[in-house]
């Protein structure tokens, strides 16, 4: 049967990365809560992707879901799977095998805690085109995790790159505080040079309900944010549904920032 597929929103594309639901889960061995319940809960709300990292250590998002995963969104065409990791670890057999629409290559160590920084040019790029050139063969868009580095993004574009995906963490940590309006100017202007090489830009990490809507105000031409842990602590109160509408509702053209989370 074919889902329910509600109209998605226009401008920004919300994706949303459920590696967090594989993370409670994987705490216990009663395989719930579900990855790909979650997931299609998503979908029918209307968020227009899927994320997930798949970590070399597994310690949420396991082989068998990525392609569990894979098989749900064969049921949603025009909604998008992205696939992030570091190309030189376990994320290249993932793409060969799944060809998800979207692989954002992340510069993580095996051991690390959390995404932390993006790549850097010229140092990265000698062994990053080749893998790219790749992905571009079997029809997978590639995205760079980078940081709001205007200087870098030409050098991104040249290594073959589709998308670069800016690392908001230094963003949301400035949000509220004197620094928010330098740090946002910041990413428009990586943001800029991205567009003027021809790059399309996304975003993620760290991204909320309070701090999204100026995000995507603030830094032009924002394609797709991927959010996954705010997103699901959000719909641990609100439940997946209100909380995939909330978000949306922060991508609208003219949308505010709330005030807070009530």
């Amino acid at each position: 049967m074919t889902p329910s597929q509600p109209t998605p929103h226009p401008g920004t594309a919300l994706s949303v990365n459920v590696n967090k639901v594989a993370l409670v889960r994987n705490t216990r061995h009663l395989g719930i809560p579900s990855v790909t319940r979650a997931a299609e809960l998503c979908l029918q709300a209307g968020a227009q992707g899927i994320t997930v990292h798949p970590r070399p250590d597994e310690r949420h998002i396991r082989s068998q879901d990525v392609f569990e995963l894979a098989t749900l969104m064969k049921a949603w065409p025009g909604r998008e799977y992205n696939i992030e990791g570091n190309p030189s670890q376990n994320l290249m057999d993932f793409i060969r095998q799944v060809r998800p629409q979207q692989a954002t290559f992340v510069p993580d160590s095996e051991d690390q805690f959390t995404s932390d920084h993006g790549w850097s040019f010229p140092q990265d790029a000698e062994r990053l085109a080749p893998l790219i050139a790749e992905c571009s063969a079997l029809g997978v868009r590639v995205s760079l995790f980078m940081d709001p580095a205007p200087e870098q993004m030409a050098a991104a574009k040249a290594a073959g790159a589709d998308r670069v995906e800016l690392y908001t963490e230094p963003y949301a940590a400035a949000w509220g505080t004197s620094l928010q309006a330098v740090a946002l100017q910041r990413y428009a202007a990586a943001a800029q040079a991205a567009l003027d090489v021809g790059l399309g830009v996304n975003a993620g990490h760290d991204l909320n309900r309070d701090n999204l809507a100026t995000f995507v105000r603030g830094v032009p031409g924002v394609q797709e944010v991927s959010i996954g842990h705010a997103l699901i602590a959000d719909a641990l109160e609100l439940g997946y549904a209100a909380t995939v509408q909330a978000y949306l509702d922060c991508l609208q053209p003219g949308s505010a920032s709330p005030l807070n989370h009530s």
